[in-house]
């Protein structure tokens, strides 16, 4: 079993895939009118996959926060896409780094549905993305 792909539901389905767009990800395909609203999937370049589902439905109301906490997008520069994210007049937060270092970065932006979108730039050597050993504790020293 895997995660296929998270659906955000979003206000303006145009606005929202001209921010994703901004962050890198890709419209690989819409499906107007379903029964759920009008869809748009999207995925990063080097990822084989659809991650990202919007999900437009005016229907619906508009989009208040609630169940989704944030999603998480890994980038390998992150300077360097706040610099362009910028230029585009999107404001992120400004990066902050979990381990006091200026390789493992984060920083914290909106979408125009109100969502959260956490970018991480992971230390060298990191894997692409979580797994148990970010949770080891270290051994206790002996003394």
């Amino acid at each position: 079993m895997r995660t296929l792909h998270v659906g955000l539901r979003v206000d303006d389905l145009d606005a929202s895939i001209g921010f994703y767009r901004h962050l890198g990800y890709e419209v690989v395909g819409r499906v107007p009118e379903t029964e759920i609203g009008s869809l748009a999937m999207l995925q990063l370049p080097d990822d084989p996959f659809v991650t990202l589902e919007l999900v437009h439905r005016p229907a619906g109301g508009p989009v208040t926060s609630g169940g989704l906490n944030h999603l998480v997008v890994q980038v390998d520069d992150l300077p360097a896409i706040l610099a362009a994210l910028d230029a585009q007049g999107i404001t992120a937060g400004p990066p902050s780094s979990p381990d006091g270092t200026d390789t493992f970065l984060v920083a914290r932006l909106t979408d125009p549905s109100g969502h959260e979108i956490e970018l991480v730039q992971w230390p060298p050597g990191h894997s692409m993305g979580m797994t148990s050993a970010d949770f080891e504790e270290a051994p206790p020293s002996e003394g």
